[in-house]
């Protein structure tokens, strides 16, 4: 049976943790209502609080979801719940493992924010049984992350971009933590594997941190995953030479686990503080890079489900990554299980009478703003404010004759932009992987230099174009480049991207994430508030191209572009300078845009 059917508390745990035993019985009990919840979303679609019996006909006719990484995410959420409570941090909560969304609803819906969101949804039977029925239903919602997911900025459908989303949205956000749960199926893509890479970048005087949280499960949908496999001397070597100082948690005795976990919870948010204090006691002095905390978290693959079924192993096991029990309908002894571990769970014991989360309980989560699923840096429109904008005209070329002037586009262009990150500097920055200069663009650099926290060496001041301070964003992988700016544009700022025609296809497929993102919240969800348009320009392009070639040459991405709805997308080819100048100046004033 599951290991959710009791919490017991070996004495010596009291004092090998932070938290006292009526905490960890709290705790633990809001804890079990989430994994209640997430498995009343995989399976129910009636009798959403078991008070009959469990009978075939209150089974989904199809069963969709994922349920493996759900009860390490939900045990991380009640754990950030406590430092924000008791620090009164600024949090936001990143799900990277892909189908992992119901941790994330559960959360929001004890927290009271889905309620509010979609009063249908209400904190009672009639409410939590529409909560539950519409997981991966009809009509209902999806299995990840989407954008009606309340206090998300990351949709989850492809896996590898939620730790640059997360440094995005740290980016000039000095008081903003975000804690970024990275999957271990989804470290082993690109992506993410290069985003680890975004600490070089954080400078902690002016910027926000980042927590990542490596949740070791074991498996993917069908095959160990390379992390949780390779020593683990080998793996904490690797994050030490990432830059990180790693904290290890592993276990799978709840009481145990949760001393551990608010132990190193703890110890890694004084430690960004005291980062963060440090660098920003004397504002004179530029700040070097500090080796950041980030959690191995270990736990086992669908945490607390029946140990076994028919033989096999279930929980710690590939078997529990999607429907641990596939077949209740169709298997009366499965049917009797599915009812044991839902029970285990003990939900008299977590709500009352009319189906809402105990008071007791409910005082464990923040309350307003500080709700994770309610923090306004998720619902980034909130906190957008309209660019101070130069009158472009003023950066316009003269033509005294038509066809008589030759200049740069782009190098006009330059002067315009850097005129709008001096007048924005908190809110404003430009991204393009090592081909600003390239690009003409360099003009930018009389506003601000790029930004580098690495080593700086003597040759780096001959242009001055290396700085702690600068807001210029460059990094030759273009997935990471998209994921800053997608997370700073999601939490209210603006930006701006450039990128050769050839290699803008790298970010083909997050491209077509985030316009699926702006066209649900565009079009159907009035909640969230309108954000900052992408705008990409692409440059180098096919006709101008003696020196690269035939290599470089590849105007296809505009044929994904015009894929998309024109309510969502739009495609401007200046032919000359001063149109790139008016263009430019239209889209920086958009929202909910993708302007190439």
């Amino acid at each position: 049976m599951s290991t959710a059917s009791a919490l017991q508390i070996d004495p010596t745990l009291l004092t090998d943790g932070p938290l006292s035993a009526e905490e960890l019985r709290r705790m633990d009990a809001y804890w079990r209502a989430c994994n209640y919840c997430c498995v009343g979303m995989l399976y129910l679609r009636a009798n959403p609080l078991l008070r009959e019996p469990l009978k075939v006909e209150h089974i989904k006719n199809r069963l969709l979801g994922h349920w493996g990484s759900d009860p390490g995410q939900t045990f991380t959420w009640v754990h950030l719940n406590r430092l924000i409570k008791k620090y009164g941090l600024d949090l936001i909560y990143i799900s990277g493992p892909g189908h992992g969304a119901p941790a994330t609803l559960s959360n929001s819906y004890l927290e009271g924010v889905y309620s509010e969101v979609y009063p249908d949804k209400s904190e009672d039977v009639v409410g939590m049984q529409r909560f539950f029925r519409q997981f991966s239903f009809p009509g209902g919602i999806g299995s990840h992350c989407t954008p009606e997911t309340p206090g998300s900025i990351h949709e989850g459908g492809e896996l590898g971009y939620s730790l640059s989303h997360g440094f995005g949205a740290a980016f000039d956000n000095p008081d903003l933590i975000v804690a970024v749960v990275v999957g271990d199926g989804e470290s082993e893509t690109g992506p993410l594997a290069t985003s680890w890479h975004s600490n070089k970048f954080l400078n902690p005087a002016r910027d926000g941190a980042v927590l990542p949280i490596l949740h070791l499960n074991g498996y993917k949908i069908a095959n160990p995953t390379v992390l949780a496999r390779i020593p683990p001397d080998e793996l904490e070597m690797l994050f030490r030479g990432l830059g990180y100082t790693p904290y290890v948690v592993e276990g799978d005795e709840p009481a145990a686990m949760h001393q551990r976990m608010a132990t190193v919870m703890e110890h890694c948010i004084s430690e960004i503080r005291a980062v963060q204090q440090t660098a920003r006691a004397n504002p004179s002095v530029e700040p070097e890079r500090p080796r950041w905390p980030m959690i191995i978290l270990r736990t086992p693959k669908g945490w607390t489900c029946p140990k076994e079924l028919d033989g096999h192993r279930l929980e710690g096991s590939w078997r529990a990554h999607q429907i641990p029990i596939a077949d209740p309908v169709a298997n009366p002894t499965h049917l009797k299980l599915l009812e044991q571990w839902m029970r285990s769970y003990r939900p008299e014991e977590l709500f009352d009478e009319k189906g809402a989360l105990l008071p007791e309980l409910k005082a464990m989560a923040p309350t307003g703003i500080k709700r994770i699923s309610a923090n306004p840096h998720a619902n980034g429109g909130l906190l957008r404010k309209p660019l101070d904008m130069p009158a472009f005209r003023d950066y316009a070329v003269e033509v005294k004759k038509p066809g008589q002037s030759e200049v740069s586009s782009t190098a006009t262009l330059a002067t315009f932009l850097a005129e709008v990150m001096l007048r924005n500097m908190t809110n404003f920055r430009v991204f393009g992987p090592d081909e600003t200069a390239s690009n003409k663009l360099d003009g930018i650099y009389k506003a601000s230099p790029k930004t580098w926290m690495e080593e700086l060496k003597p040759e780096d001041a001959d242009g001055g174009f290396l700085s702690r301070s600068g807001r210029v964003m460059e990094m030759l992988s273009e997935h990471t480049l998209e994921g800053w700016l997608e997370g700073y544009l999601l939490t209210g700022r603006h930006g701006f991207f450039s990128s050769y025609e050839a290699f803008v296809h790298i970010i083909d497929s997050m491209f077509n994430q985030h316009a699926k993102w702006l066209e649900k919240s565009k079009q159907e969800l009035r909640w969230r508030e309108p954000i900052s348009s992408l705008n990409l320009l692409i440059t180098s392009l096919v006709w101008r191209q003696d020196h690269n070639g035939f290599t470089h040459q590849d105007p296809g991405f505009l044929d994904v572009v015009t894929n998309k709805s024109p309510g969502i997308v739009r495609m401007y080819l200046p032919p000359d300078a001063n149109c790139l100048l008016s263009v430019a100046d239209h889209c920086l004033r958009s929202v909910d845009y993708v302007n190439v």
